[in-house]
């Protein structure tokens, strides 16, 4: 479900987009391209979204561990643990989300530029033409927008997380408190 809600979400924010609106992307891009335009990049968002999260957890472990050693509920070591982890997974992962914007979008003026006919398709073609198009410096477009987009969503996450984790814990240790009174 979030594939194609994606596809159509870039789709829509290209420079001169020829789509109107939500409906008329999703039907164009359905009657020009059929279902598959839809999960095109399915795998490289699976490939993505793996390394995304394995890097955000231990990096957050990471960053507990030298600003929080002791484990306590601290907001502020969780607001900045999760911003930075966020920022390392975001920075470490863009070239794979450069690559999936491209199969997503099949942008014309990229086609066209390399003679490239019919459509992108897979992670490996997608990695030769953004390779083509600007080198190494080319999969790293975007970076610092997407380390700005994630640190705050991030930062959030984690101490909403934390917070209930506090609460749940808190509110357990109270309860069985209060029972091993009653039971004496």
């Amino acid at each position: 479900m979030m594939n194609p809600a994606e596809v159509v979400k870039q789709r829509m924010q290209m420079y001169n987009s020829p789509y109107r609106s939500v409906l008329d992307c999703m039907r164009a891009v359905w009657l020009k391209e059929g279902a598959a335009a839809f999960y095109r990049s399915y795998t490289t968002q699976l490939t993505m979204n793996i390394p995304f999260q394995a890097l955000h957890f231990m990096t957050y472990e990471c960053l507990q561990e030298t600003l929080n050693p002791h484990r306590q509920y601290n907001p502020t070591s969780h607001m900045v643990s999760g911003a930075l982890a966020g920022a390392v997974a975001a920075a470490a992962t863009t070239p794979l989300d450069v690559c999936k914007t491209l199969l997503n979008t099949q942008e014309s003026l990229v086609l066209h530029s390399l003679n490239v006919s019919g459509h992108i398709s897979g992670l490996a073609h997608a990695f030769r033409t953004v390779y083509r198009l600007g080198g190494v410096l080319a999969y790293f477009k975007g970076v610092q927008a997407r380390i700005i987009y994630q640190m705050p969503s991030t930062a959030i996450a984690w101490t909403v997380y934390e917070f209930f984790k506090y609460f749940i814990t808190e509110h357990q240790h109270a309860k069985r408190k209060a029972q091993r009174e009653s039971e004496k």
